[in-house]
């Protein structure tokens, strides 16, 4: 069904130890991390922008607000849209870089991104043009939704084919931290203009600033990308043999196994996400009455607490295997299904915050951590753009753009938290057992 991990290695470590014979190298991987965790950071910017305006702002203006929840449901069914783009990014941008190259790729995801951002933070609203305003933003939202797609795992495998192999899980989780200051700076722009702006000012312009200012964070990483060389790996492997004519083909045909359980293993971390990161500002506004600007603010805690905890997740990944790590993040927020909400339930700043932290930092750390080196070495380099992406984007479909809309019906159906933490639980055993039948990845001569 697939080649073992280990045969994927010895032809990407060989082409790396030629790389680490120059003398630029760690200044040139340091710029490629860099410039990989900006795509990462512009790439949550960008979703995170849209999950919380979508929480706290597009319900109200984009829909009609004849019923609260129908319209936050609706707002986040276009949230979901934006997830169901993703793969036809991914195979799009995945196709080209596995074919030409991977850096070309990642100037156009930057700017399709950003171009999508910019453009809703000028969009009329429901009252002003009536349906168009949500059919509008359901084409911007798949214009995201596209270049997205293509974004994460163009970056991710610069990052992995030009890092040392004992140091892939690390090195992924640096770039990774994109992902909670991604989420830190549109959160505490959200919150600031939330805070300091009244009602009828935030939702009339306010809200708008951070959509329109993202163009500034575009014009940054196309700057970066412009001056970072083509992977070492993918002009190995170009070398060595002509690229694939269809990458997705022999992706599918060859390693089928480990892209559907690698698709499995992606639900949770995606999915759980957006439980402590989307969902829980709904829940905390919609049953307990709190401020926004509270949830918001344990948001940017949990945030804080995984730049933090990535690196040192990262560390474990690379000394004791890939998969411990990831395992251990999905049972352990298994584990913490019920007791999120009990301490969201108490209502106080402390609990909400501590909720928040612990399933940011520790739960979704542990599998994110490991996360960029597990799935990237699970697919050869001639395939690898094509084979992540597929994983990463497939994935989160059925994790992170379901799980704020199955939360939303469950809380509105049963009016407990209890079906939604059963929810977060089976989906964290899911994803658990599915990175138990993928192979240990970790190079073999790494592994004591």
């Amino acid at each position: 069904m697939t080649q073992p991990a280990e045969s994927f290695d010895s032809r990407s470590s060989g082409t790396t130890a030629r790389v680490a014979d120059r003398s630029t190298t760690r200044r040139e991987y340091a710029k490629v991390a860099f410039a990989s965790a900006i795509g990462t950071m512009v790439e949550y910017y960008d979703f995170t922008l849209y999950a919380t305006a979508t929480a706290i702002v597009f319900n109200k203006i984009f829909f009609p607000a004849d019923n609260a929840l129908i319209s936050t449901i609706a707002a986040f069914a276009t949230f979901f849209i934006g997830y169901c783009a993703r793969p036809l990014g991914g195979i799009l941008f995945g196709h080209f870089g596995d074919k030409v190259g991977r850096r070309n790729m990642l100037l156009l995801t930057v700017l399709i991104m950003g171009i999508g951002t910019f453009l809703i933070g000028l969009m009329p609203t429901y009252a002003q043009i009536g349906v168009w305003a949500p059919i509008l933003l359901l084409v911007l939202r798949l214009l995201q939704g596209i270049g997205i797609g293509g974004e994460y795992g163009g970056g991710m495998v610069m990052a992995i084919e030009h890092a040392p192999p004992r140091m892939r899980a690390f090195c992924s989780s640096v770039v990774h931290i994109g992902l909670p200051a991604g989420f830190l700076l549109p959160i505490a722009l959200m919150g600031g203009l939330s805070a300091g702006l009244s009602e009828e000012q935030f939702l009339s312009w306010g809200w708008r600033l951070p959509f329109i200012g993202s163009i500034v964070l575009v014009g940054l990483g196309l700057f970066i990308r412009f001056r970072i060389d083509e992977s070492p790996d993918f002009e190995a492997a170009a070398r060595e043999k002509a690229p694939p004519k269809l990458p997705i083909a022999e992706a599918f045909r060859d390693h089928w196994g480990r892209i559907l359980l690698g698709i499995g293993a992606k639900v949770a971390e995606s999915g759980l996400f957006n439980i402590y990161a989307v969902f829980a500002i709904t829940y905390a506004v919609t049953v307990h009455h709190l401020p926004k600007s509270l949830v918001l603010n344990g948001i940017l805690v949990g945030c804080l607490v995984e730049c933090v905890t990535l690196p040192i997740f990262g560390l474990c990944a690379d000394k004791f295997g890939r998969k411990p790590v990831y395992v251990f993040g999905a049972l352990l927020q298994a584990a913490f299904a019920a007791p999120f909400f009990w301490m969201m339930d108490a209502a106080t700043a402390p609990s909400i915050w501590l909720a928040v932290a612990i399933g940011l930092g520790l739960g979704h750390g542990a599998m994110f951590g490991a996360q960029g080196a597990f799935f990237s070495e699970l697919f050869p380099a001639r395939v690898r753009y094509t084979g992540l992406s597929l994983v990463q984007q497939i994935g989160p479909i059925l994790g992170g753009g379901l799980s704020p809309l199955i939360a939303t019906a469950l809380m509105m159906q049963f009016n407990s938290y209890w079906p939604i933490a059963a929810y977060m639980a089976a989906i964290a055993v899911l994803s658990a057992v599915c990175a138990l039948a993928l192979p240990e990845t970790k190079p073999a001569a790494d592994r004591r």
